[in-house]
């Protein structure tokens, strides 16, 4: 092991809903290179390949991809860097991005979302080997919603230590987690993540969910991303995204909230054609939720498509709007695009 690095590259594949995708390369830690204020030169990662036809992104007889580093993820106080995860772009053999890249996308449009601040909150299902939501009878269903939220004890709550881990992984890497909690349904949780910067906002929640799957090989459980994974009178899975530009933290202008109000009525189907597969599981207009055909915002308003914060009107309109609209299994590349181009039109 001395004088190697393990670099562990991380990719999107080219299914419909993508997947995490992974591997290792181990190199002389020579080849790391250092800027003047001692961080890894992201250039000095070496671009590696992989075999598309084995990813829905290329054909056997055509198949090779390329892997190119995008950021690098570290523990934030180790003064070795003896493993990194490399997140990366997929390329074609030219280096054009593939076009299952969504974050080349967003990264053309960002000039645009260069003042905003993200916050996703991601929920999701822990599900045994069966499929099974962890808490759940093998035959029938537990009791009804209502003591599960924030709960406390068994009885309430499965795999707190599952999802506590997985925030402390994550602060670790230099991911701003800001909160977790137990959801609604049992064996459901949600984790949420910051960030003031668009790219590095996505970034961060592609790797986190990465480290949520990671951990759940080792205690052998299912995480569960799907928006509705429980039929029935159960709550699904969202990633409320909560969004802000300068203006909309510091103008003190409600026109403007209403302006971008009336541009995200207008764009509704745009933005739900991109917030999601089987999206209309679970925006059915029960369980906090609007129906997925129709629009609409309130203040406080968590059944609404768009919640304005009670935060936000109280502080003069500085602050910032809920989309309660994507789902769990969304691209954040896709929906931050969409909102920035919707805000900014």
């Amino acid at each position: 092991m001395k004088n190697k690095i393990i670099l562990e590259y991380i990719w999107l594949d080219g299914y419909k809903t993508q997947n995490l995708r992974s591997k290792i390369k181990v190199i002389d830690s020579s080849m790391l290179k250092y800027d003047s204020e001692n961080t890894i030169d992201i250039e000095s990662i070496p671009v590696w390949n992989f075999d598309g036809s084995s990813t829905m992104q290329a054909s056997g007889d055509d198949s090779e991809c390329i892997l190119k580093p995008c950021r690098i993820y570290k523990m934030i106080d180790s003064l070795i860097d003896s493993r990194l995860y490399i997140l990366c772009e997929v390329m074609n053999t030219d280096m054009t991005p593939h076009k299952t890249n969504t974050r080349f996308k967003l990264s053309k449009n960002k000039d645009k979302g260069n003042d905003f601040w993200w916050g996703f909150e991601q929920e999701y299902f822990i599900t045994s080997k069966n499929g099974i939501p962890v808490g759940f009878p093998a035959d029938g269903y537990p009791e009804p919603q209502g003591e599960y939220y924030c709960g406390v004890g068994n009885k309430n709550v499965k795999l707190r230590k599952l999802a506590t881990n997985h925030m402390y992984e994550c602060l670790y890497l230099g991911i701003d987690i800001t909160g977790i909690n137990a959801e609604v349904a049992i064996g459901q949780w949600e984790y949420q993540c910051f960030a003031k910067d668009t790219l590095k906002a996505c970034d961060d929640l592609w790797m986190s969910r990465y480290l949520l799957y990671k951990l759940s090989e080792d205690i052998n459980v299912n995480i569960v991303l799907d928006p509705k994974p429980v039929k029935g009178n159960w709550n699904g899975s969202g990633c409320h995204t909560n969004f802000s530009d300068k203006m909309m933290r510091e103008d003190n202008n409600p026109r403007y909230y209403k302006s971008i109000l009336s541009s995200m009525r207008e764009l509704h189907k745009d933005h739900i054609a991109v917030y999601g597969e089987d999206n209309g599981n679970r925006l059915t207009g029960e369980h906090e939720t609007q129906h997925i055909d129709k629009f609409s915002s309130g203040i406080g308003d968590r059944g609404s498509s768009i919640r304005i914060p009670i935060a936000t009107v109280k502080n003069n309109w500085n602050g910032y709007l809920e989309d309660r609209r994507p789902s769990s299994n969304c691209d954040p590349y896709l929906v931050a695009d969409r909102i920035i181009k919707t805000v900014c039109n």
